[in-house]
């Protein structure tokens, strides 16, 4: 009988420390499960040419110069992108305009008064811009913005180079396919469009 009480205090014992060890193991799984699930949510993962990139979730504060250059740089490249095709004009502009508010508005409708884009299709002239740098100041809500370009004017016998600086505001708005940086460009403004050289063609 004793032998009996002996192992039996022995198995349960030994059963006792099995169960309290399962327990423990499945507890830490939970946790470190838990951890990975976290730790997952703030990656996200883009395709990019056939190569799986890791991007990492932030607040937006930490990215707010960023964004807000290529938010400037994206409105330049569209707004001042021009080849001698009424579509291309009409595509590349309508995009601008959903990152700039009516002060942008006003000048396209200048420039289209006048005749601009009209003189750009006739006389088959393509313009692209090269943003050199674009300086934000991010200490003060709206923020400041000054954009420092060149621009090239191609023309059938010569290529025109122009400096060209603008400033303006940058406030926050909802993002959306037409807008995916969240900024808006406000009080839009040419401080100097002016000609560096002027190069024949062949």
């Amino acid at each position: 009988m004793k032998n009996i009480d002996t192992a039996f205090r022995y198995v349960r014992g030994f059963t006792l420390l099995v169960i309290v060890g399962c327990i423990v193991v499945c507890c830490y799984t939970l946790y470190k499960s838990f951890e990975s699930v976290t730790l997952m949510q703030d990656k996200v993962y883009i395709l990019a040419n056939g190569k799986a990139l890791e991007a990492y979730a932030s607040e937006r504060k930490d990215n707010v110069p960023v964004e807000a250059r290529d938010h400037v740089k994206t409105f330049h490249k569209f707004f001042f992108t021009l080849d001698p095709d009424d579509k291309v004009i009409k595509t590349n502009v309508t995009k601008a305009l959903y990152l700039a508010d009516d002060s942008a508005k006003r000048i396209y409708d200048d420039l289209k008064e006048n005749g601009f884009y009209s003189g750009i299709i006739s006389g088959n002239i393509s313009q692209t811009i090269q943003v050199d740098s674009i300086a934000i100041d991010t200490r003060e809500y709206p923020y400041r913005f000054k954009c420092f370009a060149k621009q090239n004017i191609i023309r059938t016998t010569s290529i025109l180079k122009r400096n060209l600086i603008t400033e303006g505001n940058l406030r926050n708005v909802s993002r959306s396919d037409n807008n995916p940086h969240g900024f808006l460009i406000e009080r839009f403004n040419t401080i100097e469009n002016k000609d560096l050289t002027v190069e024949n063609r062949k």
